[in-house]
């Protein structure tokens, strides 16, 4: 998965890196590395997506509905 970011002429290159920045959260890529920097087991990752699946439920059931 590659990215592109073209650098404007004349723009400040804490600009650009603050795009940089945004382009690499939005595209996903750094949850990914955080989640490839220590092995998981299979158990744990099992136990967390569980864990995520019963925070979700919790959440909608709490949750006011939109009118």
């Amino acid at each position: 998965m590659g990215l592109r970011m073209r650098v404007h002429d004349k723009e400040p290159i804490g600009q650009a890196l603050r795009r940089f920045k945004k382009l690499i959260e939005r595209s996903g890529m750094q949850k990914e590395l955080r989640a490839h920097q220590y092995y998981e087991k299979p158990c744990e990752q099992r136990r967390r997506a569980e864990l995520r699946k019963q925070k979700a439920a919790r959440k909608a059931l709490t949750e006011k509905p939109r009118v």
